[in-house]
């Protein structure tokens, strides 16, 4: 139940539901192969934020290990899920601890610099932050899109919440 007046209004802000998909190295080795990690994400607080560069910006929870990988540099890539990819949402809308495998029985294809790219998706952007900003529970990426396609003509996943207090 919502003990503030502008939750229900704030929940009626329509966003795009999104798959953030990331892949880190070992950092201590550089070893490209080994120590690789990879995960993915559900992303709802996306948009774009620039023309030129191309650019968007993404909201991560503070405390997930998905930002600190984003802050440290690493690309990730924003699948764009359609009307019809409403099992991703359960599939990545759970979570992964650290090390969980997150793609298994999911058709991947590989972004330019290795990320996981969801071949169903309708299409992704592949980006690098440029820069963030703390905005309290969350930590908010600007960052510029380097790469991407769109696959298909269908319509993209909207997401309407109850009430702004929560997911």
């Amino acid at each position: 139940m919502s003990d503030s007046p502008i939750d229900p209004i704030l929940g009626r802000v329509p966003s795009g539901i999104y798959i953030l998909t990331v892949r880190r190295s070992d950092q201590e080795t550089g070893d490209q192969e080994t120590g690789v990690q990879e995960t993915g994400m559900l992303a709802s607080w996306v948009m774009q934020a620039g023309f030129d560069p191309p650019s968007v910006t993404v909201a991560v929870k503070q405390g997930r290990y998905v930002g600190e990988w984003i802050a440290a540099g690493e690309k990730f890539v924003l699948n764009v899920l359609g009307e019809n990819h409403k099992a991703m949402l359960g599939h990545f809308g759970r979570g992964f601890d650290l090390g969980e495998p997150a793609f298994d029985g999911i058709d991947i294809q590989r972004s330019e610099s290795g990320v996981p790219v969801l071949s169903e998706a309708i299409g992704y952007l592949e980006c690098e932050a440029s820069g963030h900003v703390d905005s309290g529970d969350h930590r908010i990426f600007l960052a510029r899109v380097i790469n991407g396609r769109l696959s298909s003509e269908e319509k993209p996943m909207v997401h309407v919440r109850n009430s702004g207090a929560h997911y």
